[in-house]
Parts: structure tokens; C-alpha cells; sequence
């Protein structure tokens, strides 16, 4: 009673394809790989950066003063 069934995956799956028809969501398809392909394109030029960051050392100069805890 808790779970779906298959039949009731294929009511809603016509449903869906009713409503917002096949050409729409092969648009939506495309949009979501597009995205997911942009993301990981950025993960890699990230990752790509902070690895030629490390490999050139740190240029950056942290000024900082220590105190003793009393």
C-alpha cells in the first residue's frame, strides 16, 4: 500500500507526457544535461587552479600577531 507499483510509474509517466508533451521534455532534457555538463566543466577548471596554485607555492602573505591567552 506504501510503495507504487510499476503501473502506477507508467499512469503518471503518460500523464506527465500529456501535459507538458515530448518535444518540451526533450527540451528540458537537453537544458538539465547541458547544466550538468557546464558543472562539472567548472569542478575541473576549480580543481585544475587550485592544483597549479599548490604546484607554484602560495604568493600570498599572511600578516598576523599572536597574543599569549591569560
Amino acid at each position: 500500500m506504501g510503495a507504487m507499483s510499476i503501473w502506477h510509474w507508467l499512469i503518471v509517466l503518460v500523464i506527465i507526457m500529456l501535459v507538458f508533451g515530448t518535444k518540451k521534455l526533450r527540451n528540458i532534457g537537453s537544458d538539465l544535461g547541458g547544466a550538468v555538463r557546464g558543472f562539472k566543466e567548472g569542478v575541473k577548471e576549480g580543481e585544475k587552479s587550485v592544483a597549479d596554485e599548490a604546484q607554484q607555492g602560495s604568493t600570498r602573505t599572511i600578516d598576523v600577531e599572536t597574543r599569549e591567552k591569560s
